[in-house]
């Protein structure tokens, strides 16, 4: 039986200033995650009605999917995020972004 397809999708809210830094860090990414085993493709969509950016991830398959998120190119394809959310706890700000992942199955194209 094959494999099915597999898309994640990652919700991220920003804070008004932070939108800027946060379209510059897909602009100028290593591309990490390009060169993981069973990646299809990405889009980074902006929302036009000011809600969360929306960050849809095609995969060949979950575990594929899984095993980009606990490998050493996540971590490095994260690390500039990860990052400015550190250094923003470190003076006690709010986060200046929040995420949070839902996963689907392709049922049709």
């Amino acid at each position: 039986m094959s494999e099915k397809k597999f898309v994640a999708i990652n919700y991220i809210s920003c804070k008004d200033h932070y939108k800027p830094r946060f379209e510059e860090l897909f602009a100028t990414r290593k591309g990490a995650i390009d060169l993981m085993p069973g990646f299809e493709f990405m889009e980074v969509l902006r929302p036009n009605d000011g809600s969360d950016y929306l960050i849809v991830s095609h995969w060949s398959s979950e575990e594929a999917f899984q095993d980009w998120t606990k490998s050493e190119a996540f971590l490095e394809g994260h690390k500039r995020g990860f990052e400015d959310l550190r250094l923003a706890k470190e003076r006690g700000e709010e986060p200046p972004m929040k995420s949070s992942f839902k996963t689907y199955e392709v049922i049709a194209k």
